[in-house]
């Protein structure tokens, strides 16, 4: 998702950093042994974004290309562990790579 939290394309590959950690996301490269879900038929990883306003970025991710897999809605969880989670305001986004984003924020 180019342009969200700041963002540069370079050949095939993408460098997103979000709050000064970075993180790489390309093309497949069978050259070196790696698929990506468009030539794999499926996604392989999920990755959760947490933030602020995920209406905002959610939106700003369209914008830049991204396809909706699901709108940004309240989900109730029960979840266990030291920092359960009851409520969630979440939706699901694919980005042109193929990999699937979730944006979210942690309601209670």
């Amino acid at each position: 998702m180019p342009g969200c939290c700041g963002a540069w394309v370079e050949a095939n590959t993408w460098l997103l950093s979000v709050h000064g950690a970075q993180l790489f996301l390309s093309t497949e490269s069978p050259e070196y042994g790696t698929r990506g879900p468009v030539g794999a038929g499926f996604t392989t990883v999920r990755i959760e974004l947490f933030v602020n306003d995920p209406v905002a970025v959610h939106k700003r991710a369209l914008a830049a290309g991204a396809v909706e897999h699901s709108p940004v809605v309240e989900h109730e969880y029960s979840t266990t562990g030291p920092q359960p989670i009851k409520k969630m305001l979440q939706g699901a986004l694919v980005d042109p790579l193929g990999h699937m984003w979730l944006v979210g924020k942690v309601l209670e």
